[in-house]
């Protein structure tokens, strides 16, 4: 009598948890994720408009410690994202999403209008679920839009460097 192994058959259309821990599929779950995204970017409405806002930017309204702590409450799904076992390009993405919402965030009144037009966990939530989803496919839009964070990151160091060289440059040699 052979025991011979038979391969495993994986059912098309059911979702295999990736996970990274048990803690990823137990408090992470897609519901709880959503939700939070929910109440965080459009739990509210204004009214006669289409304009919905959520908590990050009603907290953002609190000068300096306010966008602070939506960036907390937003690194949920981030943390979220790692313990169900996103890729790490997709994390990145994730990460800059959120740095852009709480450094533009910090301006006062223009920050507070960014967040509720930016809606960062969202969109945080989406790569999420499409990085679930399709596991190890990565578009080329989010190699581009790294690129060009890490090009946005160079010249925002190097700027101020050519600035300060050519002013140092003309004070010692004025023509």
């Amino acid at each position: 009598m052979s025991s011979r192994s038979e391969p495993e058959i994986l059912m098309p259309g059911r979702d295999f948890p990736r996970s990274r821990t048990r803690v990823g599929l137990q408090w992470f779950s897609d519901e709880n994720l959503d939700l939070l995204a929910h109440v965080l970017d459009d739990w509210f409405r204004l009214p006669g408009t289409s304009i919905r806002f959520g908590l990050d930017g009603i907290i953002g309204l609190v000068p300096g410690l306010g966008d602070v702590l939506a960036g907390l409450a937003s690194c949920i799904i981030i943390i979220a994202a790692w313990f169900r076992g996103v890729p790490y390009v997709a994390l990145i993405r994730m990460v800059v999403n959120l740095g852009i919402d709480v450094l533009v965030g910090a301006i006062p009144f223009i920050g507070d209008a960014f967040d509720i037009a930016w809606k960062a966990n969202r969109r945080n939530y989406a790569l999420m679920v499409r990085h679930l989803n399709q596991p190890r496919v990565h578009t080329w839009k989010d190699y581009i839009f790294l690129v060009c964070m890490a090009a946005a990151l160079v010249a925002i160091f190097v700027a101020p460097l050519v600035v300060i060289v050519w002013f140092v440059g003309r004070l010692f040699n004025p023509v």
